[in-house]
């Protein structure tokens, strides 16, 4: 370790500013990403129960095709970042080209799937439940779907972007996505009495106006990735498989890790809408307290790819611990913030007495056992996977997903635990994922993975 410290060279690849400037805007962007979904679901509670439970169940299916999407985008961002630490420009334009083309297609893909599977989909992973739900999510799935593509490649120019240091742009486009969704959804429940189709609609119309701005913004030749003209790509495919080779096991783990959570959904269906509606509400309250640790993780990508392909493994260290620090202090901050804030914020949103008892019980556990867990589990991985150490974290998240949060939430539910069950066997999860991830970083062998020849 102390040779590759000496083997760094004596410029920084990223100063202070340059860390701040990649940071913030990436805090901001996650926050008004995560407002987006949070928006339908708390603008929806004026329904009732029903409403919120049909949007969250849609919502947790969004979440695994969007973190499919999202994982395929950061194997692009992986390879274009470690080409410009390598300063070779012409093979990252090339790359970022192929990830667009990728992107577009397999939004594409899964837009046709869900709308013509509606209905197969929702009854194969929920099963039985009550009927007034099951409408409503039927609906609101059937027209989010028409967002997918748009999201697939917002996604991708944004991880573009990012893999470049700048997320400013991704930052300002997220705030537009907002002004569209919360307007809309004002003007269509509030104002027209729509149902979730109030929720559904500025969904779709902001999701697409985001792709169209980022298409925009990717074209402008100033940047050090830029696409001249979206439509005029034609698939590489020794470019498309070297992307896949990254994030196709990152999509995997993602997804794999979004369906097992819906495999807990469906535990969390039996306990009641009261149950639903309360794990639908904590689950957007401390996803906002996530933020700013999701944002320094995707930071990490950026600046160890960098590093990695600037053959700077010292200063990769040197930056992965002044991050972490960083990560472990915010997310004790918010931690601190859930602990105290759910007693006046929880009555807010209209929940029955039952679910609101539950919701503020998993609050507090939430609070206690995230800053000591979380960061290992979650964001630290984009450690190993900006070194193309994809099929390593892959194999690990699938593994503690089954037999961590999986199977301990049908034991716990099984014991009376309830809810609470289930949130006690996902911060079992985060136990093992950050022993083993730590212990992986520590033994250096993620470094025998070559990204780019």
């Amino acid at each position: 370790m102390a040779s590759e410290m000496h083997n760094s060279s004596a410029e920084p690849l990223f100063t202070g500013a340059q860390l701040k400037k990649l940071i913030v805007p990436l805090v901001v962007e996650q926050l008004l990403a995560v407002t987006v979904g949070m928006a339908d679901t708390i603008m929806i509670t004026s329904r009732g129960e029903a409403y919120v439970s049909g949007i969250s169940l849609v919502d947790s299916i969004s979440f695994l095709l969007i973190n499919l999407l999202s994982a395929l985008c950061t194997g692009g961002a992986v390879i274009a970042a470690q080409y410009l630490g390598r300063r070779d420009y012409k093979n990252a334009r090339a790359s970022a080209e192929q990830l667009v083309f990728t992107a577009a297609a397999l939004g594409l893909l899964l837009a046709l799937l869900a709308v013509t599977l509606n209905k197969y989909i929702l009854r194969l992973i929920f099963g039985s439940i009550e009927a007034d739900v099951m409408a409503h999510a039927e609906k609101y799935f059937f027209i989010t779907a028409f967002s997918y593509p748009g999201l697939a490649v917002y996604n991708a120019c944004a991880a573009l972007f990012r893999s470049m240091g700048n997320s400013k742009y991704s930052m300002l486009c997220s705030f537009v996505m907002n002004l569209i969704n919360i307007g809309g959804n004002a003007a269509f429940i509030y104002g027209l009495g729509w149902g979730v189709e109030g929720a559904a609609v500025p969904t779709l119309l902001s999701r697409t106006t985001a792709a169209v701005i980022m298409v925009l913004l990717i074209r402008d030749p100033h940047h050090a990735l830029y696409i001249r003209n979206i439509f005029a790509i034609r698939p590489r495919w020794e470019a498309i498989r070297r992307i896949l080779r990254i994030g196709l096991p990152n999509g995997i783990e993602n997804s794999m890790f979004q369906a097992g959570k819906l495999i807990v959904q469906r535990v969390v269906t039996s306990f009641g809408t009261a149950a639903i509606a309360a794990n639908a509400i904590v689950g957007s309250i401390t996803s906002v307290m996530m933020v700013p640790g999701t944002a320094i993780g995707l930071a990490l990508i950026t600046v160890v790819g960098q590093c990695i392909g600037a053959g700077e493994y010292g200063q990769m260290r040197s930056y992965v611990k002044k991050l972490m620090l960083l990560l472990y202090g915010c997310v004790v901050a918010c931690s601190f913030i859930v602990y105290f804030g759910c007693e006046p914020l929880l009555p807010y949103f209209n929940l029955s007495d039952e679910a609101l008892a539950m919701a503020r019980q998993i609050c507090l556990s939430y609070a206690l056992a995230a800053p000591f867990f979380w960061p290992g589990a979650f964001p630290f991985v984009n450690v190993l996977r900006a070194a193309g150490d994809v099929k390593f974290t892959m194999a690990v998240s699938l593994s503690t997903m089954v037999f961590c949060r999986i199977a301990l939430s049908y034991v716990f539910a099984a014991m009376g635990l309830g809810l609470q069950g289930v949130w006690l066997a996902m911060y079992c999860d985060w136990v093992v994922r950050s022993v083993i991830f730590h212990l992986r970083y520590r033994s250096g062998a993620w470094k025998k993975n070559r990204v780019i020849d």
